[in-house]
């Protein structure tokens, strides 16, 4: 059974955060976590009715700014320009939290260093790291309605991200629903890990063998649109 993906049948970030822009829906407000899932903003169109969080204090932002048009007072969780759409909103970050704290979150999208078959979320420290901070993950993760895990189906190292058991340290349990990775899109079921997207040129044999659970595959299985 092949365990290693050709490189060149990964999808890169880019199209990742694509293919989670195209499961917003009309009318949800959406967090975008630090790192891979902010990248989303390039990609959620302005006609798709989809208001961005940050929890840093923007309600309604946009997509990064062009090269030159940079604004240092308008920044993103993690610190990198922003801009910010139409209508949007600046507030106290306590009132940023009180959103994701009141389950006025649809969606949150965020990155991930573990996923267990019951939705079990680890993405803020690994186990070799002895310092961290859980910071607002814990609040977005089991604030919101929906949590999108948006991670490489494989550490630098090869090993699996997606577990029965999370042996990294625990973020939230029982929040991920959906979970994004450079192979496929698998949904989290009470029965377990369903595939119901392939990237094109990956078999399922391959991505059940990068997989550290067991793995159902969905009737309506697809390659992943682009």
């Amino acid at each position: 059974m092949e365990t290693v993906i050709a490189e060149n049948l990964l999808l890169s970030r880019e199209a990742m955060a694509k293919r989670v822009a195209q499961e917003l829906q009309a009318g949800w407000v959406v967090n975008l976590g630090i790192g891979m899932p902010v990248l989303t903003t390039k990609y959620v169109g302005a006609d798709q009715g989809v208001i961005v969080h940050s929890e840093n204090g923007i309600i309604g932002m946009g997509p990064p700014p062009r090269e030159g048009e940079e604004d240092d007072d308008v920044r993103n969780a993690g610190n990198e320009p922003t801009t910010l759409a139409l209508g949007a909103a600046l507030v106290h970050q306590a009132d940023s939290f009180s959103l994701a704290r009141g389950g006025r979150l649809n969606c949150a999208v965020l990155g991930g260093f573990q996923v267990s078959t019951s939705g079990d979320l680890a993405n803020w420290r690994l186990p070799k790291n002895p310092t961290g901070n859980i910071g607002g993950a814990m609040d977005i993760a089991s604030g919101a309605n929906e949590v999108f895990a948006m991670m490489s189906h494989l550490t630098k190292q090869g090993e699996p991200k997606l577990v029965e058991e999370l042996t990294y340290p625990v973020t939230t349990l029982a929040c991920v629903t959906k979970i994004f990775t450079d192979i496929a899109v698998i949904t989290v079921t009470g029965e377990g890990f369903v595939l119901e997207e392939v990237a094109s040129g990956v078999g399922v044999e391959q991505v059940k063998a990068c997989t550290a659970a067991p793995l159902l595959v969905s009737d309506a299985l697809q390659d992943i649109p682009m």
